[in-house]
């Protein structure tokens, strides 16, 4: 699975990229780099406004999502945008210039002050920012020069990791529960026939009891690697939040016969691991979160994708019908706009999609309360 996809010759490595393939939350609509955008405000006032002010995107594509969070925040050097494209309407908090702690609503460190003296506004946002994608591919070359591109996580982040569909790509091992226990299921690279292997190690095998009960004739999908890939992210942040978005199940309801699909060219298709597609499992998400609290050293807050996205302003509710008399172009572009919002807040597509937020040494705003 790890040559089929980050190999030379790669599914995500060689070719357009991802988005000629399948369609993830950040190719879907504008809509979720705006409420992005509201998250990155928040967060940056719960940091002090910090210089840099890092955003890290994990498995980035061709950095679609940085391109639009660049072209939002200002720091391409053209006029700042809200990034919403008239899909969300502003809000408290909404980060237009992203430039005051007013704007992130929440209230500065109180200093003693002084006669004449007033508070200093925190530096612009797009001064500060720092935009890094992370990703095997080579880096596109219409990528705007401000976006930092890597083939591994930075340490040191201070601000925003962000991992929108990585980890379902994160490379995990298969398993059968026979007879004899646990065995490894292989896969020819050729054909996609399948075979039963050795016994699991020890470590699969303890990973399996904890997380992944399940009676017999069954399958499983060891998430341990995946574990260890979002523990190893969580602690590359000094400060700040790390946010991992994907499908996935939790230990009560562990789909028994697996997950493990394809896609190419937007269909789906058997989940051979020859590189011509992507090879995909859902993520054990429970598991996951376990991993990098345990790093971290504080909770973390998992919820849907629906909620996660109604929480930072896409309600998805259709226009008032008193507007289409008054407005039709308005009520056209609100109707469209409530369209977008609901493709992405659907609970039996994206919006059923999981989002984990892990902060580190920081008290984020209570934004992603339930």
């Amino acid at each position: 699975m790890s040559s089929a996809l980050y190999g030379p010759d790669g599914f995500f490595v060689s070719g357009p990229g991802p988005a000629a393939h399948f369609r993830t939350s950040v190719h879907a609509s504008p809509v979720f780099a705006s409420c992005l955008l509201r998250l990155l405000s928040s967060l940056d006032a719960a940091l002090g406004h910090p210089s840099p002010f890092d955003v890290v995107d994990v498995g980035a594509g061709r950095g679609e999502l940085l391109r639009s969070l660049s072209l939002a925040v200002g720091v391409s050097g053209e006029p700042t945008r809200s990034g919403r494209s008239g899909l969300i309407p502003p809000r408290a908090g909404s980060p237009e210039t992203l430039t005051t702690t007013a704007a992130a609503g929440v209230s500065p460190p109180t200093e003693p002050a002084t006669l004449g003296s007033s508070p200093a506004a925190p530096v612009p946002l797009a001064q500060r920012v720092r935009l890094t994608a992370v990703e095997k591919a080579p880096r596109p070359e219409d990528l705007p020069p401000q976006i930092e591109w890597l083939d591994e996580i930075p340490q040191g982040i201070t601000g925003l990791l962000v991992a929108t569909e990585w980890l379902d790509n994160v490379p995990l091992d298969l398993a059968v529960d026979t007879s004899e226990g646990w065995r490894y299921l292989l896969v020819d690279p050729a054909t996609g026939e399948e075979s039963t292997g050795d016994p699991v190690t020890p470590e699969d095998a303890d990973w399996l009891k904890q997380w992944w009960p399940s009676p017999a004739p069954a399958s499983a999908e060891i998430g341990r690697s995946r574990d260890e890939a979002w523990a190893d992210a969580v602690g590359r942040l000094d400060r700040g939040l790390a946010l991992g978005v994907d499908y996935g199940h939790l230990r009560s309801g562990r789909p028994v016969g697996g997950t493990l699909t394809g896609y190419r060219g937007g269909r789906q298709v058997s989940p051979v691991p020859d590189g011509s597609c992507d090879v995909t499992a859902h993520v054990a998400m429970d598991s996951l979160a376990s991993a990098g609290e345990r790093v971290a050293r504080c909770a973390y807050t998992l919820v849907s994708q629906r909620e996660g996205l109604r929480a930072l302003g896409a309600d998805g509710g259709r226009p008032p019908l008193s507007l289409a008399s008054r407005d039709p172009a308005g009520y056209l572009r609100a109707l469209a706009a409530a369209s977008a919002v609901a493709e992405l807040t659907d609970p039996a597509g994206l919006g059923g999609h999981w989002w984990l937020l892990q902060p580190v040494g920081v008290t984020v705003d209570p934004l992603m309360a339930r």
